[in-house]
């Protein structure tokens, strides 16, 4: 007869334990903090700011509206960061000029019917030293209200023409 062989089956080694990645801890961390700035940064400002804005003319500007989407408060120079309004100063064509005008008027009623809040975005100010801000107003923005007037367009990053 034949022997029996007893089975053993072979030992395996073990893997050597790896460490913990540290970006398993760091990436969900950073994504809950990321979150929570966003939803800070999204959430509109309180309505706490209050003056009085006559239209700019050639004295010191101090508190005034410039045009549809610029104005000064407290001898700080604003840029309306959401929204682009027709020119004034130099216009591409008529309808750009009394469109401007409008926007102007339109900016400086907004302005001056209560209190209202500014929210800084990615940059704070301009090429031109103005500080870019949204403005709003119980939680709307103002210029998303010019741009529902056909007051202004949706600052894409450059300017849109406003002639045929």
């Amino acid at each position: 007869m034949g022997t029996v062989t007893k089975f053993k089956p072979a030992k395996r080694q073990a893997k050597p334990r790896r460490a913990l990645n540290v970006w398993v801890f760091v990436l969900p961390v950073a994504g809950i903090v990321l979150g929570g700035v966003y939803g800070w940064a999204t959430v509109p400002p309180t309505d706490t700011i209050s003056a009085s804005f006559p239209l700019c003319g050639v004295t010191a500007r101090v508190t005034c509206v410039v045009d549809g989407d610029t104005f000064w408060l407290d001898g700080v120079k604003y840029r309306i960061s959401d929204i682009d309004t027709p020119e004034i100063s130099e216009p591409k064509c008529a309808w750009e000029r009394e469109l401007g005008e409008q926007a102007k008027y339109r900016l400086q009623s907004l302005l001056n019917e209560g209190p209202f809040g500014l929210q800084a975005g990615i940059r704070d100010a301009d090429k031109y030293g103005r500080k870019l801000r949204e403005v709003y107003r119980g939680g709307r923005s103002l210029g998303s209200q010019l741009v529902d007037e056909g007051l202004a367009h949706r600052w894409l990053g450059s300017k849109q023409s406003w002639c045929s």
